[in-house]
């Protein structure tokens, strides 16, 4: 099949899935076709698939990332000993695992086409991750703490595993409760990590965005958080400051030159 094919079929499958939809067409442009399936994928509740359409979808999304371009560990130059900065798509990084920054219901965004950064894991991982994550929180049996974090397969991402941590919502002004909530963050994800024997891990900017943490206080927290963790503990887990924004490099780039 080819990537229109398999995308056609995906569409298809999907609209089948959801009655109320059973008027719409499948458009004839590329861009509009990857929009309608990307909104698809995200307002997927999380149930069984068949192995067909698990089959199509594999291959399309990895055929996808293929073409945006994988970057790999290897090929980073390091800030410092064990420590790099990266400017991407956090969905196109090889490397042991990536942290999402997820919501409390721990399920992936529903909304269709959102630009956050959990609406693109769950969209190029593929709907198993979705289905992943409702075990994990069907067992838990409530929402996901600020400040913990929970670790996932990958899927079709390029990396090993996910690790998904909810972030603190900034109401207003900044207080220490939100500086210390973010710092919980990044120390679940970093413990988790050598739990798990993970190399290396790639942090996406926790909290900013649509949770409204400070930026350039939220890149000193991740920093020093991470140089503490790396100095009291000994480990050697490699860590991707990972941005997708020019503002937070040069952010990132300004206080690792500084240290």
């Amino acid at each position: 099949m080819t990537q229109e094919e398999r995308r056609k079929y995906l569409i298809a499958a999907l609209l089948k899935e959801q009655p109320q939809y059973h008027d719409i067409e499948i458009p004839a442009d590329e861009r509009a076709q990857k929009a309608l399936l990307r909104s698809l994928f995200n307002i997927r509740p999380p149930k069984p698939v068949s192995d067909e359409f698990l089959k199509v979808q594999d291959a399309y999304l990895r055929e996808e990332t293929r073409q945006k371009g994988i970057t790999t560990l290897d090929t980073l130059q390091p800030i410092e000993q064990g420590i790099y900065l990266w400017k991407g798509d956090i969905t196109t990084l090889a490397c042991d695992a990536i942290v999402n920054a997820a919501n409390s219901q721990m399920l992936g965004c529903f909304c269709p086409n959102h630009g956050c950064i959990d609406n693109a894991i769950h969209t190029f991982s593929g709907v198993e991750l979705r289905q992943e994550c409702a075990k994990i929180m069907s067992r838990q049996g409530c929402e996901e703490p600020t400040g913990k974090a929970k670790i996932t397969n990958a899927y079709n991402l390029p990396c090993k595993y996910v690790l998904h941590t909810v972030g603190p919502i900034v109401h207003g002004r900044l207080t220490n409760h939100d500086e210390s909530k973010l710092r919980s963050c990044y120390l679940s994800c970093l413990k988790l990590a050598d739990e798990k024997g993970i190399k290396s891990v790639a942090f996406c900017c926790i909290s900013t965005g649509e949770f409204h943490f400070p930026n350039d206080r939220a890149a000193e927290i991740a920093i020093q958080t991470v140089k503490e963790y790396k100095a009291q503990t000994h480990s050697e887990i490699e860590v991707i400051f990972n941005v997708f924004k020019q503002t937070d490099y040069d952010i990132y780039r300004r206080l690792l030159a500084a240290d």
